[in-house]
């Protein structure tokens, strides 16, 4: 290797003979710098036998990667040259689960589902909406703007590698909203509205993870703000959503819901430790950016178990006690991940705690729900 400064524009190295790179084959690597005033050689000694493997970039995509994990779109993905493939991960499958869970807890809570044919027809199409449709929407249009971001956090994934062009996402965000409006009209007309109610919740859902993906508002740069309008996303919309179709919106669900969305802020913050380089970087205000780390797990936690112990409350207050002392019951494993995983270390940790904690709180979600159906 060899650097030069200032006076010196180049030099040439010839006629080294055959026994002198003999000699010099057990010094390597050989470091040259000039100054003006003096020239300094360093050599290290290797063992010319022993192996030296390169350092794979932080940012390297798993050498193993799981085709698996690329179709549920979480990290840990091989990399894929499938369209197809590539377009299912951008909707990130795995985000799914909680909106059909939100449908479902909605229509519990409406107190009118019943198992037959025409319900469950009705409660998988609102699903769908719900889910791959908006959920797919929400998602590949968050990624088509954080596309920036993810080149510093996460370059391999398939916008800022290039995997799939502009105009290809463009017109998959445009399918997936319109296919997801379109369920939501058929399911004002199959349910009989007067008014869609339906269709304006998925209207209104739609231009929220507008303006919280996109400029000029875009509400992830606020932590709080952005946070809570995703906690409501994934949890009060659909909700509402399942409610309506089978029953009637009420006051008391809306206010009750939007509370537990405060729960959903504090899974929303979850992931955000993660992109903490990328997001101080495009200068978005994440909670473990403003806040730090250490103060952020704290939030996060906090967040979660406050809302739903506030919500067996509230159960409580309400004359409902069993239902109360089940969603007790189902806080506390969640408070032993919490710091079993989530504590420890938010990134190392951060699918492992999510597995093991968020079943126990989507099912506190259907517990409230049965509740406030009777």
């Amino acid at each position: 290797m060899a650097s030069v400064l200032n006076t010196v524009s180049s030099i040439r190295l010839s006629k080294l003979n055959a026994s002198r790179v003999r000699t010099q084959s057990n010094l390597a690597p050989i470091s040259v710098s000039f100054t003006r005033r003096r020239l300094t050689v360093r050599a290290a000694e290797t063992d010319t036998n022993e192996a030296v493997e390169p350092q794979v970039p932080d940012k390297a995509p798993a050498k193993n990667g799981s085709s698996f994990n690329q179709l549920l779109g979480i990290k840990g993905a091989s990399q894929e040259t499938n369209k197809w493939k590539i377009r299912l991960q951008l909707t990130k499958p795995v985000t799914w689960p909680p909106l059909v869970w939100g449908v479902v807890c909605g229509a519990a809570a409406s107190g009118n589902f019943h198992w037959t044919f025409e319900d469950v027809a009705k409660s998988i199409v609102c699903m769908c909406m719900s889910g791959p449709f908006l959920t797919g929407y929400t998602q590949t249009l968050n990624d088509w703007y954080d596309r920036e971001i993810d080149a510093i956090n996460e370059p391999y994934r398939p916008i800022p590698s290039g995997a799939i062009s502009e105009n290809e996402v463009i017109t998959q965000i445009w399918v997936l909203l319109l296919g997801g409006l379109s369920c939501a009209g058929i399911l004002d007309v199959w349910a009989g509205h007067k008014f869609p109610i339906v269709f304006y919740l998925a209207l209104g859902g739609s231009f929220l993870s507008y303006i919280y993906s996109a400029p000029p508002l875009k509400l992830k740069q606020n932590g709080w703000i952005g946070n809570f309008a995703l906690g409501a996303s994934y949890i009060s919309l659909p909700w509402w959503a399942g409610q309506a179709l089978f029953g009637t919106l009420t006051p008391d669900i809306i206010v009750l819901t939007l509370l537990y969305s405060i729960a959903g802020l504090g899974i929303a913050i979850v992931n955000d430790f993660k992109s903490v380089e990328g997001d101080r970087a495009m200068g978005l205000q994440s909670l473990p950016v403003a806040f730090g780390s250490e103060t952020a797990k704290w939030i996060c936690v906090g967040a979660i178990d406050i809302t739903q112990l506030s919500i067996a409350g509230y159960l409580l207050g309400a004359g409902k006690p069993y239902y109360a002392l089940a969603l007790v019951a189902l806080i506390a494993p969640q408070v032993f991940f919490q710091f079993k995983y989530f504590l420890k270390d938010p990134v190392k940790y951060d699918v492992k705690y999510q597995a093991s904690a968020q079943p126990f709180l989507v099912l506190g979600l259907l517990v409230t729900a049965l509740a406030m159906s009777h």
